[in-house]
């Protein structure tokens, strides 16, 4: 894990480049530094939620459902074209029609107990109560719930990638804080090291600034193998490599509006699902209305349409039938009122839905008010711990205090500094948590 050490190590520019000391090379380096720096990769939270939607595996569903809504059509338009059935028979009977006798001095010879048919039967819709068109409505509306159910399960990812964005960006600025906390604290301690050097200060004090260096790379060595955990999460979620290095933009967002309404996706479903129930009561209304068809079938048998005829012989018939169900017990109608009942259960899930929602509003609203009034107090307590290392630093050179009390109201400082720091992340996170669970986000981000 190479790079990750390379994340992780800290050393002087001194020792990494001792050549830096000679001026030519030193202004070289300074001058190809900015480039250096904007050739980092950076990533912001709104392109993780963009490529989330559209590299997650779920996010395939979309096309698959349009590629079938256009097969379901495409086989319900097939009942306006004719239907055409070859069938074919060879039957055997026990007794035939049998004029017993002559008729006019005639025989008639009765038919033949075997008898065959094979034929070809056309039948063509002609008035359909207009089932054809009301079925492919159904068809498009129970396609639109299934791509705005996948739009559902979409959306709630982005409640993962924001909580895995702004953990990783809490770690990045706890990073950034223990640099600026290692640096103050290499200049304290090339300070102390030339007051032991000239025998001013004890050695002791040296030893516990050393120790505290040992202890903040330990701690950016933990807070590496969590960002480098936490970044393989984001990278599979999201279908992007993210490297160790990858810099985290802060987001910028609007300040939440309570009265805002909601624009969450499933509200959209409810209404299909009650469009669906309307449709199919549609459907059903339809179902009962007449069918009239033209038809037409040719054949060839033994008997043909002559039943005295015992020779094969071709014929056809053409005709319009009705077909009509005047009476269905009341089976209809009942199924159109268990239908109503659907839509009665769809607008109390719609209601459930609104209320844990706005339920979730109340809770996040109480967390960035939390936040801000923390904010507050961090902000009046940062000061003061400055004031109060300042004069530590003071006394740590003159000798009046040890180096142990100086690293107490030093670290005092930065647990104050990180604090602020989790406070306005969690701040924020809760801020973008709000516009998600309220439906808003990417119109206050635009």
């Amino acid at each position: 894990m190479k790079h990750l050490s390379d994340t992780i190590q800290h050393v002087s520019w001194k020792q990494v480049f001792p050549s830096l000391n000679k001026g030519p090379l030193l202004l070289l380096f300074l001058l190809s530094f900015p480039f250096m720096v904007q050739a980092q990769e950076t990533i912001s939270l709104d392109e993780c939620l963009r490529l989330v939607q559209i590299n997650y595996p779920l996010a395939k569903q979309t096309s698959l459902l349009s590629e079938q809504l256009e097969l379901d059509i495409d086989a319900i338009k097939k009942d306006r074209l004719p239907k055409l059935d070859l069938n074919g028979q060879a039957t055997y009977q026990s007794e035939v029609t049998s004029l017993g006798g002559q008729l006019m001095n005639v025989t008639i010879d009765p038919p033949n107990k075997d008898q065959y048919r094979t034929t070809l039967d056309a039948n063509q819709l002609i008035y359909h109560g207009g089932l054809i068109d009301a079925s492919i409505k159904a068809k498009e509306t129970k396609a639109a719930i299934g791509q705005q159910e996948v739009e559902i399960s979409l959306y709630g990812l982005k409640n993962r990638v924001n909580h895995l964005y702004f953990s990783l960006l809490l770690l990045q600025e706890n990073q950034d804080l223990l640099q600026a906390k290692e640096s103050q604290l290499t200049a304290r301690l090339e300070e102390v090291q030339a007051g032991v050097k000239y025998g001013t200060l004890l050695s002791s004090s040296a030893d516990a600034l050393e120790v505290e260096l040992i202890k903040i790379h330990q701690q950016n060595t933990e807070l590496a193998l969590s960002k480098l955990d936490l970044l393989q999460q984001l990278s599979l979620m999201i279908g992007t490599d993210l490297q160790p290095q990858v810099l985290l933009q802060r987001p910028e967002v609007l300040p939440v509006s309570p009265d805002q309404p909601s624009k969450r996706p499933e509200l959209f479903l409810f209404e299909l699902q009650k469009s669906q129930v309307d449709l199919s009561s549609d459907l059903l209304e339809r179902s009962k209305l007449p069918k009239i068809s033209a038809f037409a079938q040719g054949g060839y048998g033994n008997p043909g349409l002559n039943m005295l005829d015992n020779t094969f012989n071709s014929f056809f018939m053409t005709g319009v039938k009705l077909n009509w169900n005047v009476f269905d017990w009341n089976k209809n109608r009942k199924e159109r009122q268990s239908l109503q009942i659907d839509r009665s259960i769809v607008d109390s899930q719609k209601e459930t839905f609104e209320l844990n929602n706005d339920l979730e509003l109340v809770n996040l609203q109480s967390e960035i008010d939390k936040m801000e009034e923390l904010i507050r107090y961090d902000e009046q307590i940062i000061p003061r711990f400055e004031k109060m290392v300042q004069t530590a630093e003071s006394q740590l050179k003159n000798g009046v205090i040890t180096s142990s009390a100086y690293i107490t109201e030093f670290t005092n400082l930065y647990e104050a500094k990180s604090n602020l720091a989790l406070h306005k992340t969690q701040k924020l996170l809760n801020q973008i948590q709000y516009q998600i669970t309220q439906g808003t986000y990417e119109k206050s981000s635009n």
